[in-house]
């Protein structure tokens, strides 16, 4: 089974970029983040056209995620991690398939830093890492893919002091991440 993941920044800009690699790549499941198009505007018409179905909770935002599927109807099961009022910030989708769950994760950005908006950042990773170690219990085979707005280590990105207070490489943010590996989760960048 081919899963991939890509932070498409607007699909209705990048549709022909989208569908040459699904064309070429076929992927059997992809989840997508930053869709940034409303509910009823995503270009569903054309993902069919190449075979592919899928769940999304669009926004006119970046929030947004969805998960396709390669010749099957992929089933939502769940919108949001648990603990987590509707219609936050940040979206969750869960797919049921055959041979494994699939979770398309946008995880708030954070910025700017220190405030509320970073603080809301590391509770909902408190809450993935929480529910990751749900699911790796449940012992279900399960990918979680997406964008986790993180900057893992120093080595990931390049050397600059205008991103010095950008909440994707604080430690806070990059110990979340690593607590999250350390339940067993493999990064596969």
């Amino acid at each position: 089974m081919k899963i991939a993941t890509f932070n498409i920044n607007n699909i209705n800009k990048r549709l022909r970029n989208l569908t040459a690699w699904l064309a070429k790549a076929q992927p059997d499941v992809v989840c997508l983040q930053e869709l940034k198009v409303e509910q009823r505007a995503l270009p569903a018409s054309a993902l069919r056209d190449l075979g592919y179905r899928g769940v999304w909770l669009g926004e006119r935002s970046w929030n947004d995620v969805a998960i396709l599927a390669r010749e099957c109807d992929p089933v939502l099961t769940r919108s949001s991690l648990p603990g987590e009022s509707s219609g936050s910030a940040s979206t969750l989708y869960r797919s049921g398939g055959k041979r494994c769950a699939d979770h398309a994760i946008y995880l708030p950005n954070g910025n700017p830093q220190p405030g509320p908006k970073f603080d809301y950042k590391l509770a909902w990773f408190e809450r993935l890492i929480e529910h990751g170690a749900e699911l790796i219990k449940a012992g279900v085979p399960v990918v979680l893919a997406g964008d986790c707005n993180v900057v893992p280590t120093v080595q990931d990105i390049y050397r600059t002091r205008s991103l010095h207070n950008n909440a994707l490489i604080q430690p806070q943010s990059r110990q979340a991440f690593a607590r999250l590996l350390a339940e067993g989760w493999t990064d596969a960048l």
